[in-house]
Order: C-alpha cells, then sequence, then structure tokens
C-alpha cells in the first residue's frame, strides 16, 4: 500500500488518485500528435479519508476552478514532453496545494487606533480642509 507523502503526519493512498493521459498541446513536433504526454490527476478530495473537515474546506477555497462540485480535484500537467515527468509535475503540485491547504491562518486580533492617531488623523484633515480653502476662489460678500 503505497502512501504519498505531504507532511510529517499527513499521508494519502496512491490509490485515491485517478490518472488519466490526454494529448498535450504545445512543444512536441509531430510526435505531439501520436503521443499521450499530458496527465491528468483527480483527487476525490471530497470522499478521502486522510483529509480533516478544515483541511478540505482550505483545500476548497485554494483548489478553486480545478475541484468541481462533487469535491474531486483535478490537476492537468502538460509542461513537459515527457510522460513521466509531467505525472511527475502533477503529483508534486497536488502536494503542495494539500500542503498549503494544511497551514491555517491566525485569527485576527481586533484593534483600536490609539488616541494620539486618532488626534494626528484630525489634525491632518484639518490641515487638508485649511489647504484646499486657501485654493478656493475668494467668496464674494
Amino acid at each position: 500500500m503505497a502512501q504519498i507523502q505531504i507532511t510529517p503526519n499527513l499521508a494519502i493512498d496512491e490509490k485515491e488518485i485517478e490518472e488519466q493521459f490526454v494529448q498535450a498541446s504545445g512543444p512536441g513536433g509531430q510526435n505531439v500528435n501520436k503521443v499521450a504526454t499530458a496527465v491528468q490527476i483527480r483527487f476525490d478530495a471530497g470522499h478521502s479519508p486522510a483529509l480533516s473537515d478544515d483541511i478540505r474546506a482550505r483545500l476548497t477555497r485554494l483548489a478553486g476552478r480545478r475541484m468541481n462540485k462533487d469535491g474531486i480535484l483535478v490537476i492537468t500537467a502538460r509542461r513537459f514532453r515527457i510522460q513521466e515527468r509531467n505525472r511527475a509535475d502533477a503529483r508534486q503540485r497536488l502536494v503542495e496545494l494539500i500542503k498549503a491547504s494544511t497551514v491555517s491562518r491566525r485569527p485576527r486580533k481586533k484593534t483600536r487606533p490609539s488616541k494620539a492617531e486618532k488626534r494626528r488623523c484630525l489634525e491632518d484633515k484639518a490641515a487638508r480642509s485649511r489647504l484646499k480653502r486657501m485654493r478656493a476662489a475668494p467668496k464674494d460678500e
């Protein structure tokens, strides 16, 4: 049972990944029409037992359009002319995406501006107001 190690305490089973080789556009000359060098990796993140709910939610947000409504993450690699390099590239991108989803954002601490900062802001605003009044055309009284 082969495992793909994501972090020291998170690994996904290789059986959860489905690979499909398709014809790639781009470099390759006449060979591009004969050989399926691009790879599509499908990972069912919605039903993966290795992922916790919070990791799954962050992965869904990070994946964007790469994840369909059924929770299946699709990564297509066609950067290289060689099938094996595209396969390694797609797997690496999958690992990096899942690894990025394991990091949770720190909650924001609510802060308030200091009294000195509020005073400075009001002084700056008054100075701008005076400057604009000086630029204006004089009023006829």
